[in-house]
């Protein structure tokens, strides 16, 4: 289990969950919320580093925003910043994947010299996936029809609790390479529920703006970038943008995984872990 902290730092407070000893990381997502089970993703990186495993505001027992603005990428790279500092450390190594990975690259960007390493992976620098083919999320994808259906029964009030864990699982699915193994990864307990009003903003706020491919190309920190070969809410070919514009990165490609690489491919996932522990 996670060992749980109150953290109050001048931009309110924030739970933090803590595991793991060594070099000191910072893990969250942009919208979930984490518990002491931990987070499938965080879990892989125990072993190699002290994890510091954040609620953003709105998440958990963390400071609830006082306006909507207060739930941006830059907004929430700020409270990390005031962790950071309340913590006493001068500088932590950053992991996200997904939108996770997505504010990684924007911590990055804002306070490199906060930085000692970043990890991002399944994201991308430019709200142009939407429109990628590949991405679930585009109109021209062939699953673009059944994520909106499964999203609008996560969001409806008439549906059931169970209707809401049906759709759920339908849209994991769609983001794993090899379905039949899907009850084999999700074994183990973990935490990470949608947090629907962080989600919302990113969606309706964040998005439509997101470009950070230029503001990539200045950044010098030391950088593992990560995808799956099939992922299809993200695709490789985003991964492969960022790597190209980071100065100091090295890409690991998944061949065996979609959006779920520490899932599918967890003894290789292990490995870059370790690879990332011994970056300069």
């Amino acid at each position: 289990m996670w060992k749980r902290k109150m953290i109050e730092t001048k931009r309110g407070k924030f739970e933090v969950f803590v595991q793991g000893e060594g070099e000191p990381i910072c893990i969250t997502h942009l919208y979930s919320e984490f518990n002491e089970l931990g987070y499938y993703f965080a879990d892989a990186f125990v072993n190699d580093f002290g994890v510091h495993l954040v609620n953003l505001k709105d998440a958990g027992s963390s400071s609830k925003s006082a306006v909507d603005a207060e739930l941006s990428m830059k907004e929430s790279v700020m409270d990390l910043e005031a962790i950071r500092e309340e913590l006493g450390l001068e500088q932590w190594g950053f992991a996200g994947h997904s939108t996770g990975g997505m504010l990684g690259l924007v911590y990055a960007t804002c306070f490199p010299e906060s930085l000692s390493k970043v990890m991002a992976g399944g994201a991308t620098a430019t709200n142009k996936y939407m429109e990628h083919k590949g991405s679930m999320y585009s109109p021209s994808s062939t699953l673009n029809q059944k994520w909106k259906e499964i999203f609008s029964i996560m969001k409806s009030s008439q549906h059931t609790i169970e209707d809401k864990r049906s759709a759920s699982r339908e849209w994991t699915d769609m983001s794993l390479y090899n379905k039949r193994k899907r009850d084999g990864y999700f074994r183990q307990p973990s935490s990470g529920r949608v947090v629907q009003r962080r989600l919302d903003y990113f969606s309706f706020y964040d998005l439509p703006n997101f470009n950070i491919q230029d503001e990539l190309t200045r950044v010098s920190i030391p950088a593992i970038v990560y995808c799956g070969r099939h992922d299809a809410q993200c695709p490789l070919v985003f991964s492969k943008d960022i790597d190209a514009r980071l100065k100091d990165s090295t890409l690991y490609i998944f061949e065996e995984s979609n959006h779920f690489p520490y899932l599918e491919e967890k003894d290789r996932f292990l490995d870059m872990v370790s690879d990332f522990r011994k970056m300069y």
